[in-house]
């Protein structure tokens, strides 16, 4: 058995102590304890790396979230449409969507609701035609540039119709206006009943900021009163708004002069109330992992828009793909998942989390006729701040998947008879990113650790070969 030890001793006496091998074990201890510290630094320590790999979901759909903010468009006109290769093709997404009114300065005003199917306006038929309807005359004038302004002035209270002689909606509405001021001549209102070519006097409606045809509008004082007319279009429900209104005068007028100085419980005047036409569309929706759109567009049932004055100037307050992970609010805030996200990301590089990029800007366009068209590749990224075994399962504590974007926006032009839209292209990439921390193995390091203890005696001990026999005293 003693013959196959690779360990055998020399006897002491035959050994020899010197200085200069003193000096060399001295140099072998403060070697190794540096490369010892190091080593062991260097294993703790761990490093961020990434690999691609196939995108291994097999989910059919993915939530897309959303929220922004039109600048120039009412509520009443934003519809959210989404289309994607599969032949999908919806109109007008109302499930978990909803509308906020602005005001002037971009602040939620009036919560327009869960976005709705818009309901669709009762319209009057009518036995006689325009053209005989104006035998006895015309009872809603024809305005003009010149005599617009001054109609205004003649009549203290006005209703005006803004219209394009190509609108479907207008053409049904025609013989019901000649009737409806019929009416207001007959009962003796003290109302004017106009209308206005939009098509032949286009600058004008550019003024009055008509959007959408027809548009039914009240003047006040020569002041235009929102906001404007748009429940049923027949006879009878025009004249009932119109009686409204002048009630509404009356008691105004009434109690102004019963009590000049007194302000408390002022009946309304029939002024108009700030209308600024800004609208603040958010929610998500579940779109398919197949490249596809979802763009807002100026649209209405009951309306043929304006392409000359729709302007889709919008901010992107927010947009992603996946879970909402960002601008949650409080409450979801402190969901375990919620901590253990926070946990994670504050583990990642900034280059790692693009998974909103598009957040708080703005999307300019300073001429009629044209949008911003955003487009964006999605891609799947898995973040694995555990082991560094490799991709870890959804569920592991240290491991989330989310998805990360890369985007380009530019603006596209439009024919003028087009409405344009604010369109966001987006594309899944068939490819994951896997993003994890990276650190050495154990047995890795004790491998180095007895590289550098055999290394550093065995070189040291060359040396002090070396050393001893040049230096070493010759016998005579």
């Amino acid at each position: 058995m003693a013959s196959m030890d690779f360990y055998r001793r020399v006897p002491k006496d035959l050994t020899e102590a010197t200085s200069l091998g003193a000096i060399m074990s001295i140099a072998a201890i403060a070697v190794m304890t540096i490369l010892f510290l190091s080593e062991t630094i260097a294993f703790a320590r761990t490093t961020m790396g990434t690999a691609i790999t196939l995108d291994e979901n097999d989910q059919p759909q993915i939530r897309l979230n959303f929220n922004i903010t039109l600048m120039d468009l009412h509520c009443d006109f934003v519809s959210v449409d989404v289309w994607d290769t599969l032949g999908t093709n919806r109109q007008n997404v109302t499930k978990n969507i909803e509308k906020w009114q602005l005001d002037e300065e971009g602040q939620r005003r009036i919560f327009s609701g869960r976005n709705r199917e818009q309901r669709e306006v009762v319209h009057e038929e009518h036995e006689e035609t325009l053209e005989e309807l104006h035998e006895d005359g015309e009872q809603a004038v024809e305005l003009t540039p010149d005599t617009f302004q001054g109609f205004l002035n003649d009549h203290d209270m006005a209703f005006i119709d803004m219209y394009a002689p190509w609108c479907i909606w207008c053409q049904r509405l025609h013989p019901t206006w000649e009737k409806f001021g019929e009416q207001v001549h007959e009962l003796g209102m003290p109302v004017g009943v106009g209308k206005v070519n939009c098509v032949t006097y286009p600058q004008l409606c550019k003024d009055q900021r008509v959007m959408a045809f027809p548009t039914l509008r009240w003047y006040k004082d020569g002041q235009m009163i929102l906001p404007d007319y748009k429940m049923d279009r027949t006879v009878d429900a025009l004249v009932g708004y119109t009686k409204r209104k002048l009630e509404m005068e009356e008691k105004y007028k009434n109690w102004a002069e019963n009590n000049p100085s007194d302000k408390r419980m002022k009946p309304p005047a029939g002024n108009s109330r700030p209308e600024h036409p800004g609208c603040q569309v958010s929610g998500h929706l579940m779109v398919n992992r197949v490249p596809g759109n979802f763009h807002i567009e100026a649209k209405s049932v009951n309306h043929n828009l304006n392409a000359a004055m729709t302007n889709l100037t919008h901010r992107v307050n927010h947009l992603s793909f996946g879970e909402p992970i960002t601008k949650l609010a409080p409450h979801m805030e402190k969901t375990p998942f919620m901590r253990k996200v926070k946990r994670i990301l504050k583990q990642v590089p900034e280059e790692h989390k693009q998974f909103n990029p598009m957040d708080d800007k703005e999307y300019i366009t300073d001429k009629f006729h044209q949008a911003y068209h955003h487009y964006i590749k999605v891609v799947s990224t898995q973040l694995n701040m555990g082991s560094s075994r490799g991709a870890e399962s959804f569920n592991d504590v240290n491991s989330i998947s989310v998805y990360q974007m890369l985007e380009q926006s530019q603006i596209v032009f439009y024919d003028e008879v087009n409405v344009p839209e604010a369109r966001f292209s987006y594309d899944m990439s068939p490819m994951s990113v896997v993003v994890q921390k990276e650190g050495r193995k154990w047995y890795d390091y004790l491998t180095s650790l007895c590289a550098i203890i055999g290394g550093t005696f065995t070189t040291l001990g060359l040396i002090d070969a070396t050393l001893y026999k040049i230096f070493k005293p010759k016998k005579l």
